[in-house]
């Protein structure tokens, strides 16, 4: 069966078209071709069809090779372009590749033509390939998946430059934070399908009566912000107004009208905050003191950060929570697809507060973060779980022990040395400790994220890139990271429709390449399990595998639980 090929064949001689054309006929082909002399004509032809392969003969008058390369590289387009040459030394050949051409073929040696045209297609289609990958899991990374507004990530980006922009024209920008006042009691009576429905309404509701250059996102959950990158506190609070009447309005979801309205914090550069983070808390802190407001709305003033004497209070504690041995690890095992071996395990920092009881770490890690904590903290994480990984060592159950690292800490410069000596305190091989590390936190430093990075690696530390699909602004930065892993984010990987199979297939495949491993997130059934392993996923975690465990648990299930698990689990990735 003949395969079809578009040729566009830069040539003054029929004869050599001729040549072309009968030989890969003689392998196969069925070409269409067109034939032109000049720059200018490729120009042409390359705006008005579409071409597999770009063949250009070496002899033609007033033309030269190096004026067809430019042309194509001009046009931006990714076609192969091979040289015929009538030379009888390899001189020629060597120019023309040096000069940016992908093959060049003698005329005497005709034979290498469709040999070439079929490797250099390959190649082509593998870099196509690569790139629809990479535009898939970038937009992924930008933007949220339900509503397919800018996410978190793409906010904090955009607001940074445009911060840095304003800085120098000295103008205001202004940051809107949006919650949404009745979301829960409207999952809570129609079912979270009504929710979603409902969020999907929000950005086109809100869109509709911002500038061309004003940007809405969505946070998550029912959080939303606005970015105004030419208003100031006047200017943001009329908007505020129209848009709260906006929000008033029902929404008609699935033939329901449902009322929701809003609070909304206002916070303004450079009154408020000089850099995308501190806007975004302090506007956050103003959507919070707006619930309360009969207004619907609040400016941020310094009096808001000083009026939560809850968190100032749970700040003191915290400082006294190592000291009363208040903090403790739980271990969720991870599990390898092929084999079903348990070969690590995550640990999860808990707070067994005296008073409200077991706290989760987002109830209490970034108020360490602020109060200067989350040194000592992660100290006390690092110690902790490296001394139980010598537990399981000591009961024949090695184990690599991972440990979540946040920004603060991947800045301190002491974290390197303090790795070490915990290390050698315990007695445990550099190769037990993995430290993972979200994108965000990254990304806060990335010059500085990678040399700490390259440090712990020639220390033998195993590096895990968390949370992976929320937060890289440049899939080039994960090339050149060391890391020995990536976790998908559990929010792919819970709901996965054929667009979160294609994320999630795409994302293995581009770590993959990268020698890469690759670990999901929430995983809670047999059958996300095996469709996992079906996508090519190495290693997954979540409740299927194991409920968490205690210190003290974790050996014992190691010994008595895992190897159970281990067979079923290697039996179902068969």
């Amino acid at each position: 069966m003949h395969r079809s090929l578009r040729i566009l064949i830069i040539s003054h001689s029929d004869d050599d078209v001729t040549l072309i054309i009968r030989e890969l006929h003689r392998n196969g082909y069925e070409p269409t071709y067109e034939r032109v002399e000049t720059a200018a004509a490729v120009t042409q032809a390359l705006v008005k069809k579409i071409w597999d392969v770009i063949i250009a003969c070496d002899t033609i008058p007033h033309f030269d090779i190096s004026s067809g390369l430019k042309t194509l590289e001009n046009s931006g387009l990714d076609i192969p372009f091979i040289v015929i040459s009538g030379a009888t030394s390899e001189e020629i050949a060597v120019a023309s590749m040096k000069a940016g051409a992908l093959d060049c073929i003698l005329k005497g040696n005709m034979a290498r033509l469709a040999p070439a045209i079929e490797r250099e297609l390959g190649v082509v289609e593998q870099r196509q390939y690569q790139t629809r990958m990479e535009g898939t899991l970038r937009h992924v990374h930008y933007y949220d998946p339900l509503t397919d507004l800018p996410n978190l990530t793409f906010l904090k980006e955009r607001l940074q430059k445009t911060i840095i922009t304003a800085h120098h024209e000295s103008r205001s920008i202004a940051l809107l934070m949006i919650n949404l006042n009745r979301f829960s009691e409207i999952t809570e009576t129609f079912g979270h399908q009504y929710g979603d429905l409902l969020l999907k309404e929000i950005g086109p509701r809100i869109r509709g009566i911002l500038h061309e250059s004003d940007v809405i996102g969505r946070l998550g959950g029912d959080k939303f912000a606005v970015l105004l990158p030419t208003a100031d506190v006047e200017a943001a609070t009329q908007l505020t107004r129209t848009l709260l009447r906006e929000m008033e309005t029902s929404f008609l979801v699935e033939g329901v009208h449902l009322y929701i309205g809003a609070s909304i914090g206002i916070a303004v550069f450079p009154d408020h905050g000089e850099y995308a983070d501190l806007l975004l808390r302090r506007a956050d802190i103003a959507m919070h003191a707006a619930k309360k407001s009969d207004l619907g709305y609040a400016t941020y003033t310094s009096a808001m950060d000083r009026a939560n004497p809850k968190r100032l209070a749970l700040a003191t504690e915290l400082k006294h929570a190592i000291q009363k041995e208040e903090l403790f690890l739980l271990y969720q095992p991870k599990v390898e697809l092929k084999t079903g071996h348990i070969g690590s395990v995550e640990a999860l920092l808990r707070w067994q507060h005296p008073e409200r009881g077991i706290l989760p770490p987002d109830e209490f890690i970034p108020l360490a973060e602020r109060s200067g904590l989350i040194n000592p903290m992660t100290l006390w994480v690092l110690g902790a779980a490296i001394s139980q990984c010598h537990v399981c060592r000591q009961v024949g159950k090695p184990i690599v022990v991972a440990v979540n690292l946040s920004t603060r800490s991947l800045k301190d410069p002491k974290i390197i040395d303090n790795i070490s000596n915990l290390l050698k305190t315990h007695a445990v091989p550099s190769q037990y400790l993995k430290l993972e590390i979200t994108e965000s936190t990254l990304m806060e430093d990335p010059r500085r994220s990678l040399e700490i990075i390259k440090r712990l690696k020639r220390m033998g530390v195993r590096i895990s890139i968390d949370d992976f699909g929320t937060g890289y602004s440049s899939l080039s930065y994960l090339k050149k990271l060391p890391a020995d892993e990536i976790k998908i984010d559990k929010s792919f990987i819970m709901d996965m429709d054929q667009e979160g199979i294609v994320i999630v297939r795409s994302t293995i495949d581009l770590a993959h390449n990268l020698g890469i491993t690759v670990v999901a997130e929430g995983v809670e059934s047999r059958d996300l399990m095996d469709q996992l392993a079906g996508l090519g996923c190495d290693e997954v975690q979540g409740n299927y595998i194991s409920d968490l465990l205690s210190s003290d648990e974790l050996p014992l299930w190691l010994i008595d639980t895992a190897p159970k698990n281990a067979k079923t689990i290697w039996r179902t990735a068969l």
